[in-house]
Parts: C-alpha cells; structure tokens; sequence
C-alpha cells in the first residue's frame, strides 16, 4: 500500500512538473529554451521535474524594501543645517 501511495504522489510530482513547464510564458523560462524543459521532464520524469524546480522555473518579481522616510532617517553631514552653522562658526573662530 506504502509503494502504491508512493508511486502515486511521484506521478502527481511528475504532471504537475509538466503542466508548469508547459504553461510557463516562453520568456520566463531560465537557463534552457521551454521545448528543452518538456522533453527533460518528460524522458526524466522525476530528476527532471526537481531540476524543473530548482533551476527552470520563472521566479517571481522581487520588489525591494520599503524604507519609509521620516525625521529618524540619518542624514549627511552636507544636509544637515546645524552642522553646516556649527562648523562656519567654528571655521571663522566664533568659540
């Protein structure tokens, strides 16, 4: 019963691999052109759906952190006014 049940979950593995191969747009795919892709996963049907996933696979868009803006971001000393005051008055001696 164990096999059966372990064959069955290898072959939902393997069409799954398959059916996202085949409906993946054509210039998302990495590495190796799409018609590669479903012959691999079709003449190597379990090693070639994990290298489907690991390496073929189109990735989703990465969006980067937003940083809001506010009085805690730190600013150069080149934007800072009371710097800028400071140190003319230091430059022109006013100690």
């Amino acid at each position: 019963m164990a096999g059966v049940l372990i064959g069955l979950a290898l072959l939902a593995f393997w069409f799954f691999s398959l059916f996202d191969v085949v409906t993946s747009p054509e210039d998302e795919v990495r590495n190796v052109p799409k018609a590669l892709w479903i012959l691999i996963v079709v003449l190597i049907p379990i090693l070639g759906g994990l290298v489907w996933m690991a390496r073929g696979r189109p990735r989703a868009p990465r969006t980067p952190w937003p940083v809001p803006p506010g009085p805690g971001m730190p600013k150069g000393p080149d934007d800072d006014p009371d710097f800028l005051r400071d140190l003319d008055r230091r430059m022109r001696g006013d100690d």
